[in-house]
């Protein structure tokens, strides 16, 4: 159906209507679409609204996050999870589900790295391909997010990741790429930085040359929540909707913009057309079937169990036989940890605990002590309880992890360490009953100088709602184990390569270390781990016996050599022996988990093709191959390949010479590259990282610490002291958390309409110290904006009576 819209009406739809929805045109029967997180279960706010998991929400399953998902490398499983949430939002009439997250991991303190699937794009972007499958089987658009470098919570929506088009290639561009290439999401999320100086909404390298016309993607970049800058330059760049409501402003912006000839009106039909094509695609609301909660629950609770990764088994204590006298103790065994804080945070339809379900698992409860304050501070009472009711029990099982506000939205984490409180606990039980066994929650990895303690250590993550049962059928063998590592254990956080720059504080996020992040860097540089990539025990064993490798596929043989069924995710890497560019000395090229009986063998056949073997070519601007050896390397995990093949890769271009300028890079150096190497790295010098002179609209809120003005310095005062104060209660204040982080020109983007640029610059002009002229502005610009609203509103409705205040002139039309 050809709709002719005026120009006002498709400059309108790229702005939301309110929180969640996008804006509809009742005279044309084009209808809002409902937008929701998230990523690891439906939340949808009926009443009051916000985009930080504030306010109530429809209750849905919580699923275990995608960091746990990941744990399991099995595509099947997490399309199965993407058809559940796909279910669900349809059941809840949500048209696009804000999901699933997939940026790399490039530091294990990412405050959001519950969100994420890996440290490596092939395992990030295969399973967040099949989430996205999974989703839009149900007639529900899926959005990846969040497109592209985003990598730290702290002033995310100012900072600029500076970063060298190789490393962006391989490693932040390349899960998207699978994503889009693989499953075609409807709609992906830009993220709030900047990527090497121009904010993702509005950047035509990404968003027009490789998403679009490399990538072929056809659907809707939504901004990520007040993330939008210029709404006119993202409408020239491939950025489609703007959210939330930022009110009319911005279509006006939009229709000025054509007019005078800074957009071109074929620039705006393109993305009219996105998100009429969106609208066609839904689902009719109401039309979706129920849900059957308690099916949900239960795949909740067997995506939890395959999830967890047993990480340490000595003298096979685990899995523990029926009737198992145990002591349970810590807080997590009654209170579960069970997902992060932030938007995705998902208001379950059911909560497990492990309490609860101990009864019925087969083991005999002898004793419950809690063990530790969760906020950490120490109390001796409790502890000495719990040494108390571990010292008669057969096993003690101790439930320890990271609280709420170790891991949120917003923030990143500070430590990798547990707090003391659960340290000392951990020791003292273990020398009461060296039979102690720990199970972790958290989001993801944390430093262990206490592993000797423990004689088995199972990781569950955040395994969702149902986590409890899931990590009770693993400690009871009802469940083998097969969760694999997606990321790595270091030692200690001083380990990780960018251990000094992470989170950047300044204007930028200098990514130094290239293409040396995770495994990447460790696997190259022989830094000892704690659990590598790719690592995790289960309750049988498993032997590789041939591997048979081409350019185009690696055959590898399996056998379970153990006395129980269990599954085994066989990894293939790639090595480059001979000369040429810088690269990692091992690259994930391929996985495959089989299932297997006792003494069952099987042959797996892992693709590999140029992929495998590419790299993105600076000097030509395309993906190259170098020709000649290649070691195709496969077995359990990243530290452990036995089997090994040589295949000759015809290649594209002959093997690179060294670059005298990159030797850093070569020797994979990377936790001190001086700024010439990073220069040569960039091809051109780092931007200053500094903060310096006048506060501008792009500058963040917590810059008011240092404003002239008296009165913004106190509003920063008093916004600390409230985010202090959140941190003693021991809940993460998100709401303080994104004020501080977030730049004076997201006031004009999250007010409903209510703020204008012109006003936000008048802020701007206050918190440097011109109280009185910026007031004045601030409030011109109110009231000029309202009038404006209702003449916009006017012509939105009757576009023959809206008159000259927006020359809503007919234009072309626009398929929908």
């Amino acid at each position: 159906m050809i709709v002719p819209l005026t120009l006002l009406e498709k400059a309108a739809l790229l702005t939301g209507k309110s929180v969640w929805e996008t804006r509809d045109l009742p005279r044309h029967g084009v209808r809002s679409l409902w937008l929701a997180d998230g990523p690891h279960g439906v939340r949808k706010q009926t009443g009051s609204a916000d985009h930080l998991g504030l306010a109530e929400s429809l209750p849905a399953t919580c699923f275990p996050t995608a960091a746990a998902v990941a744990n399991t490398w099995d595509p099947a499983l997490a399309e199965e999870v993407g058809r559940a949430l796909g279910a669900e939002a349809a059941a809840q009439d949500v048209d696009v589900l804000l999901g699933p997250g997939l940026n790399i991991k490039r530091s294990p303190l990412g405050g959001r790295n519950f969100e994420y699937f890996s440290e490596d794009p092939l395992l990030a972007g295969r399973l967040a391909a099949a989430y996205v499958r999974g989703i839009q089987s149900q007639g529900v658009a899926a959005c990846p997010k969040h497109f592209a470098a985003n990598s730290q919570e702290l002033l995310r929506m100012v900072s600029d990741s500076v970063v060298d088009e190789r490393t962006l290639r391989e490693l932040y561009l390349r899960a998207f790429e699978i994503v889009v290439r693989e499953a075609r999401p409807r709609a992906l999320m830009s993220a709030y930085n900047r990527v090497n100086g121009v904010y993702a909404h509005e950047h035509p390298h990404l968003l027009t040359t490789v998403l679009r016309d490399e990538w072929g993607f056809d659907g809707v970049v939504v901004s990520d929540w007040g993330g939008s800058n210029d709404v006119v330059a993202a409408a020239a760049a491939g950025g489609t909707l703007e959210m939330p409501a930022a009110g009319l402003d911005s279509a006006r912006q939009l229709v000025a913009a054509v007019r005078d000839g800074r957009l071109a009106e074929s620039d705006l039909d393109a993305r009219a057309a996105e998100v009429l094509t969106l609208v066609a695609a839904a689902r009719e609301p109401g039309t979706a079937p129920r849900v059957d909660a308690d099916a949900h629950h239960a795949l909740a609770r067997r995506v939890a169990a395959r999830s967890a990764v047993l990480l340490k088994n000595d003298d096979a204590l685990l899995p523990l036989a029926p009737g198992t006298r145990v002591a349970v103790i810590g807080d997590f065994a009654r209170t579960p940890r069970y997902q992060g804080a932030g938007s995705s945070a998902v208001n379950p339809t059911r909560l497990d605990a492990v309490l609860d379900l101990v009864g019925s698992s087969g083991l005999t409860l002898s004793a419950f002590a809690p063990g530790f304050r969760r906020d950490g501070t120490p109390d001796d009472a409790l502890l000495h309880e719990a040494v108390d009711a571990a010292a008669d029990v057969e096993v003690a099982v101790l439930f320890l992890g990271l609280d709420e506000v170790a891991e949120s939205e917003g923030v990143d984490r500070s430590t990798l360490a547990l707090v003391d409180a659960q340290v000392r606990l951990l020791t003292a039980v273990a020398a009461t009953n060296p039979c102690t066994v720990v199970v972790l929650s958290a989001g993801g990895v944390v430093e262990m100088p206490w592993l000797g303690s423990a004689r088995a250590v199972l990781h569950g993550y955040l395994g969702g709602q149902a986590g409890a049962g899931g990590l009770l059928d693993v400690l009871t063998g009802a469940v083998t184990p097969s969760g694999r590592l997606a990321e790595t254990v270091p030692v200690r956080l001083a380990d990780t390569p960018c251990a000094t720059r992470f989170p950047a504080r300044g204007r930028t996020a200098e990514y130094r270390e290239g293409l040396f992040v995770g495994y990447r860097y460790y696997a190259t540089t022989g830094v000892p781990v704690t659990f590598p990539f790719g690592y995790g025990l289960s309750y049988t064993t498993f032997g590789y016996t041939s591997l048979a490798a081409t350019p185009e596929s690696a055959e590898v043989t399996v056998t379970n050599t153990g006395a129980v069924a269990g599954a085994e995710v066989v990894q293939v890497y790639v090595h480059r022996p001979t000369p040429g560019v810088p690269r990692p000395a091992r690259a994930l090229a391929g996985f495959a988990r089989v299932e297997l009986a006792p003494g069952e063998s099987a042959t797996v056949t892992v693709p590999l093709g140029d992929a495998a073997f590419r790299h993105w070519d600076v000097a030509t601007g395309a993906w190259q191959v170098e020709r000649g050896e290649y070691r195709v390397l496969a077995g359990p995990h990243v530290d452990d390949l036995p089997l090994s093949a040589t295949v000759e890769v015809p290649g594209t271009v002959p093997p690179a010479p060294l670059d005298p300028a990159l030797a850093w890079y070569a020797a994979a150096d990377v936790r001190d590259v001086p700024d010439a190497a990073f220069a040569a790295l960039l091809g051109r010098p780092a931007p200053p990282a500094a903060w310096s002179g006048a506060l501008g609209p792009n500058d963040a809120l917590q810059r008011m610490a240092a404003a002239r003005s008296r009165v913004a310095r106190l509003a920063y005062r008093v916004l600390a002291r409230r985010l202090r104060r959140s941190e003693t209660r021991g809940e993460p204040d998100l709401n303080t958390l994104f004020l501080l982080n977030m730049p004076f020109r997201a006031v004009g983007k999250m007010t409903g309409g209510w703020v204008d640029a012109a006003a936000v610059d008048g802020l701007v002009r206050i918190v440097n110290g011109a109280f009185w002229r910026g007031a004045a502005a601030v409030v011109r610009a109110v009231l000029r904006t309202r009038r404006a609203d209702r003449r916009t509103a006017r012509a939105l409705q009757d576009p023959a009576a809206g008159g000259d205040a927006v020359r809503a002139d007919a234009v072309g039309g626009t398929s929908c």
